[in-house]
């Protein structure tokens, strides 16, 4: 034998076989075949799956590298440690004024409210003791500018109709003769 003539050599793959020489198209009745034919859909769709959590998982593990990467250098440089700490130390401390100022405005107005109570108190308790109604001297500046306006009721009891009743006075109406 020499070593130039090459020996042949055949494969034989029964699904790459059609009659109109297609070898794309595997036979039904090899193995592969009709796997293919029976889960081909559900294959293809595996596939497309597996592609796009691959994907979505890789995207994810390179941000979480990355936040690692960028909290070790964080936590490499004290001073830009303190300074965040420092303004986060000024943020609360702006926050906590504004707080006070508004606890004092509110107290302020508390205070308001008793001081012109207590006047009204006073000022009831002396038109008592001068024989006034004490309601009328507590109007408000407001209420006071008004007018009273005349009553449109009229202070006449209402008469009875001189109308008859429709019925009787009994209780059953009258036969009709």
């Amino acid at each position: 034998m020499s070593l130039s003539s090459p020996i042949p050599l055949v494969l034989d793959f029964p699904w790459l076989q059609t009659a109109d020489d297609n070898l794309l198209v595997p036979d039904r009745n090899s193995p592969v075949g009709s796997l293919l034919a029976s889960y081909g859909w559900y294959i293809v769709l595996s596939c497309v799956l597996l592609f796009v959590v691959f994907q979505k998982l890789s995207t994810r593990l390179r941000a979480a590298r990355q936040r690692q990467l960028d909290g070790a250098a964080a936590a490499a440089e004290p001073d830009d440690v303190v300074k965040r700490q420092e303004a986060l130390a000024a943020a609360r401390l702006r926050m906590q004024e504004e707080l006070n100022a508004q606890v004092e405005r509110h107290k302020e107005k508390l205070r308001q409210l008793e001081e012109e109570k207590r006047r009204r108190k006073i000022e009831m308790w002396d038109s008592m003791q001068e024989g006034r109604s004490y309601k009328g001297n507590t109007r408000k500046p407001q209420e006071e500018d008004r007018t009273p306006e005349p009553s449109t009721s009229s202070t006449l009891p209402k008469r009875k109709s001189d109308k008859k009743p429709l019925r009787g006075s009994g209780k059953y109406p009258k036969p009709l003769p």
